[in-house]
Order: C-alpha cells, then structure tokens, then sequence
C-alpha cells in the first residue's frame, strides 16, 4: 500500500513496487524522485532525466516522502571548482589547486582568484604571490572569498578588504535537478553555439571577452531562448560539470517579465542535462535580488554558500 497521497505531489519520493514480470529474478524495485501525479488508480513519478515512471497502486509495496540529498563538505568544494569550469576565464594559471584568472577585466568572476583547494604554499606567501600576479596584469588583486571561511581570516589579517562594499552577499543556490525539471510548458530551444539574437537578448552589452568567457566551457553546454510572437523573449545558459549543472546569463526582457519565463527556463535546462547525467543543479544571484530570490527557492533552490570579493588596497 502507497505510504503517499496527493498531499505528496511536488516533494521528492521514493516507491518500492512489484514488477508485472520478474527482471533477473528480481520482483521488485525501486524509483526516486518527484511525485507528479496520484490518483486512485497509479502514481507518477518524475526522474533526474525527467522521464516518468507510472507505477499501479495495487503494485506499491512501499513509499514514503524523502528529504533532498543533504549538502556535504565535499560537495560544496565541487561546487566552486564548478564554478570556475563552468565560465573559464581568458587566462588561468595554477598556484597548487588554487585558480588565478585573468579576463581583461571583464567580470569579478573571470578576474579573481579561486581558492579551491590547496595552494602548496603558506598561505601568507600564496597570497602574496596572488598580489603579483595582478599587478603584472594591471589588475587589481581580487580574491572570491566564501564567508566563514579561514581564508577570509587570513585576507582580514593580510589586509585585503571589501572591494564591493556596496553590493550585497552573492549567494550560491544548489537543489536536485528532479525538483526543476517539470514542464515548462512553452518551447526551450536549446543550441550550443549562442547566435547574434541571443546575445541582443542578454541582460547587457556582452564584449569580446565575455563571449569568449560564454563560449570557452568545455562541452556539453546548452544556450537556451524562449521565442513569445516570433522575438526571443528570455535567454539562459547551462554547462554541465560531472554531474553538476550550473545555470547562469538568465535574462527575461523587460515586456515579457512576470510570465513565468525565468521558471520555465530553468525548468528547460534542467530538462536538457538530466539525459545527460545532470543530477544536481547551482546558480548564483545577489541576496538583495528578490525577485529572483523568490523564484529559485519556490524550486527548491538553498543556500550552498554565500561570498564576497576582497582586494588588496
């Protein structure tokens, strides 16, 4: 007997049921995900690669309701190497595991440090060779720091400070791909090379640099539209790392805003990865974002981590 009901639609699940015919000697199995319809006679349920399994009431031997997988240590230090993988900048050199990237300027993200990991020094001598790599470059030194971290100790006690004391914290979302990857209900194109409209559709002017940023992800990597009346309405952009899809460069214009669009968009992507091994998803937005605050944890969206840029005067 189901150990859900309808209450249950929408919430990650697990069901044991009764195969109609024995695989391999084996009589029953397993499906996980989310539950996306139950009625008297079946429930259905929706997987990471947004297949559905329709399974018969009178075949459930047991369901229950499941927490999303729980975020572990590991898991957030693959998020940020993710990150950086995700949109590469222009130049990266290795100091140990730590990133140092340069992009012309373009993006915090393209022209900071990224300290994943170990820098095979001492921290204070890594930091310092942090600094020069900058210098040369005409760059301010720029490092992401995650909040609560020890190197944001460390950079506090070498004298690096804000250097966006104005914005808020930039949050980093994680959820499971089966909690996003419903139907959007309207067309998702996705092509992987971005076209001349895709780019006019962006939230702002994307310079050389920054295309060669968008473009330079290792496969696969998906840029996605929503046409409304024949005009791309909405843009967005996914790579897959591993089995982590990162979503970014979602802009829904302005006469089509507060149509769902941005939902459905991340609801296509995720579509899109799930065949492709895509189990889990991040992005990454301001805290003082609302709106789209509001959207990413009506998904299920958590906080991973949250950060901020420091540089050294």
């Amino acid at each position: 007997m189901s150990g859900l009901s309808a209450r249950d639609i929408g919430h990650r699940v697990v069901v044991r049921y009764r195969l109609p015919e024995p695989i391999n000697g084996h009589h029953l199995t397993d499906v996980l995900g989310v539950l996306q319809a139950y009625d008297a006679r079946q429930l259905v349920v929706r997987r990471s690669d947004a297949s559905l399994q329709a399974v018969p009431l009178d075949a459930v031997q047991a369901a229950k309701p499941i927490q999303p997988i729980p975020l572990r240590k590991v898991d957030r230090e693959q998020i940020l190497l993710a990150t950086g993988l995700n949109r590469p900048a222009i130049e990266t050199v290795q100091l140990g595991e730590w990133l140092l990237r340069a992009s012309g300027g373009w993006t915090g993200r393209g022209n900071s440090l990224l300290p994943y990991g170990d820098p095979g020094l001492p921290l204070e001598k890594a930091l310092a060779e942090v600094a020069d790599f900058y210098r040369v470059r005409d760059l301010p030194p720029l490092a992401l720091t995650v909040l609560g971290s020890p190197l944001e100790e460390v950079l506090r006690a070498e004298g690096w400070v804000e250097a966006r004391p104005e914005q808020s914290d930039v949050l980093l979302l994680h959820t499971s791909i089966d909690l996003v990857n419903a139907d959007p209900g309207v067309e998702i194109v996705i092509d992987d090379k971005p076209s001349e409209p895709w780019y006019d559709a962006t939230a702002e002017g994307v310079p050389p640099v920054g295309r060669k940023m968008l473009e330079g992800a290792a496969p696969p990597v998906a840029f996605a539209s929503i046409r409304v009346d024949g005009q791309i309405a909405a843009v967005g952009r996914g790579a897959l790392t591993g089995h982590w899809l990162g979503v970014d460069a979602i802009h829904v214009r302005e006469p089509y805003r507060r149509r769902g669009l941005a939902t459905a968009m991340l609801r296509g992507l995720a579509r899109w990865a799930g065949p492709l091994g895509g189990r889990r998803t991040y992005l990454e937005v301001l805290e003082d974002n609302q709106p789209a605050m509001a959207t990413y944890t009506t998904l299920g969206y958590t906080e991973a981590y949250r950060y901020r840029y420091k540089t050294l005067p």
